[in-house]
């Protein structure tokens, strides 16, 4: 049964005129995704020059590697928008690579070893040196081939105007700043009892290239040779073969309150870690890393979801004077079989699952039951489609099915809020589409790419396929007029503040990394 926070949601909010509340609601995505050559090899060129800077454009940048792209939607009150926008992003992209390819899933395939995986490399100023000395470190603490696993971030935040009426009817003593950001971590606290939803529901990534484990040992099994997967797996992007890291277990970041999780990660970008110095930081004038510490900037600390906040200062910093901005939700794998790699339902089941998770009442987490919301994402990233699955709640051991269709019914009324707030029935007919996946397992993405993988006899050939694919439908949309002109002036405006950028560097670099940590 459903329990709300300090007021009855549905009564206060489920009306049409307060529902209203709910249209300010800005949501955005950040898409990473490989690009590789003709042959399904890691691109060894640059990145390229008529995409812009990376180092400074709004919408088109890198993540870890020269060749890994990532593509930012603005924020939108518009649920379609981010959608359409991310869209018309990779109509002007693909005709820009050339021969090379966007990869269309999460889990590279052909990288070679570490030397064949190039950092992305911003330029000369102290900011784009920053960056590529934080991912030097990252190669160097955990390896280059983890950092070119790619995903999908979606970006969530609330405006004032549902604050102050959420405020208000709770009547909190707090200050508005104060009463969002606690609010903002008890919805992060029940996304992470929740959240195996996510991967169960819209995992994609069942299989990877052997040549992925490096020799590793592995349970998985071999789908055909080259190709090994977990029968009933759903993301193994998210298990401990993915983008995941024991090394980080040492570290105890709470979500129990907002000074708490600022305050760790404080301690471990200040924390001196044995094996990061025995690394060593710098070797001569060549930094190899920002620092030996346990995290070497905050954002090193991977998590399913984040709390943030845009500004100068670095997040913790922020976060600790200025509270919390918005979310950022971390678990969506690529889907390879859609052109731009996500789906609508995605953002409306999202939209609904935040909602219900931000009302729900959301008690601190002990460390007994982060160990059981860390097994339960274990057994769905890694056997979720098992039809006899049970997760842990309370020390007991639950079916999984009816634990799902009991949180699609504390959603329903969500669901309806969001509809009243929009108009149609956008989120409802989400979560009946949805809904079928749980006693329909075979209808989940990662059954499907199974299946796909399968028919083109392995995981490589069926990657390949639909990406290239999804190259020639989208070279068929080419950007016209106006929309292709804004692309134009953003790429030139990108290049042209790169170069400024550079022009007005002052100090050295030494001064620049001291001041980040100041």
């Amino acid at each position: 049964m459903l329990k709300f926070t300090c007021c009855d949601a549905q009564a206060q909010f489920s009306g049409r005129v307060q529902a209203q509340v709910l249209q300010g609601i800005q949501r955005g995505y950040e898409k990473e995704c490989l690009r590789v050559d003709p042959d399904g090899h890691l691109a060894q060129t640059t990145h390229p020059a008529a995409l812009g800077s990376k180092l400074t454009h709004p919408w088109i940048t890198t993540d870890y590697s020269e060749a890994l792209l990532e593509f930012i939607t603005p924020p939108s009150k518009d649920p379609a928008f981010p959608l359409q926008f991310l869209r018309d992003i990779h109509r002007f992209t693909t005709p820009r690579l050339g021969t090379e390819t966007m990869w269309a899933s999460s889990m590279p395939c052909l990288l070679g070893d570490d030397s064949n995986i190039p950092l992305a490399d911003y330029g000369s100023s102290n900011k784009a040196k920053f960056k590529y000395v934080y991912r030097e470190g990252l190669g160097l603490r955990y390896g280059r081939q983890m950092q070119t696993i790619a995903g999908v971030h979606y970006n969530w935040s609330l405006p004032e105007a549902f604050w102050e009426a959420l405020h208000g009817c709770c009547e909190s003593q707090d200050s508005l700043q104060n009463f969002s950001s606690a609010r903002y971590f008890g919805l992060i606290r029940n996304f992470l009892r929740y959240g195996w939803l996510v991967p169960y529901l819209f995992g994609a990534s069942p299989a990877i290239c052997q040549s992925f484990l490096q020799g590793r040992k592995s349970d998985l099994q071999e789908l055909v040779p080259g190709t090994l997967y977990g029968p009933y797996a759903t993301s193994l992007r998210m298990s401990d073969l993915g983008y995941q890291n024991s090394a980080q277990t040492k570290l105890h970041v709470s979500f129990n309150s907002l000074p708490e999780y600022t305050d760790a990660l404080e301690a471990a970008i200040r924390t001196p870690d044995p094996y990061y110095q025995q690394l060593g930081v710098r070797d001569g004038d060549h930094w190899k890393q920002l620092n030996a510490n346990l995290l070497q900037i905050e954002n090193e600390f991977y998590a399913a979801m984040r709390p943030k906040r845009i500004g100068r200062e670095r997040p913790a910093k922020a976060l600790r004077t200025q509270g919390v901005e918005y979310i950022e939700m971390r678990l969506f794998d690529l889907n390879p079989m859609v052109d731009i790699g996500i789906t609508p339902e995605q953002g409306s089941f999202a939209d609904v699952l935040l909602l219900m998770c931000l009302f729900r009442d959301s008690p601190p987490i002990s460390a007994r039951e982060q160990g059981e919301n860390d097994e339960n994402k274990r057994r769905v990233v890694t056997r979720g489609r098992q039809p006899d699955l049970h997760l842990l709640v309370h020390n007991h051991e639950q079916a999984m099915r009816p634990m799902a269709h009991e949180l699609f019914d504390d959603m329903a009324p969500f669901a309806e809020m969001l509809d009243a707030a929009y108009g149609g029935q956008r989120y409802a007919s989400a979560m009946v589409l949805l809904r079928q996946r749980i006693d329909q397992p075979d209808l989940c993405p990662s059954a499907q790419v199974l299946e796909a993988a399968r028919e083109h006899k392995g995981f490589f050939k069926y990657a390949m396929a639909v990406s290239e694919q999804h190259k020639q439908t989208l070279l068929a949309q080419p950007l016209e007029g106006d929309t292709l002109q804004r692309f134009e002036i953003s790429a030139a405006d990108s290049l042209a503040l790169h170069r400024r950028i550079e022009d007005n560097e002052q100090g050295s670099f030494e001064e620049y990394v001291a001041g980040y940590y100041a």
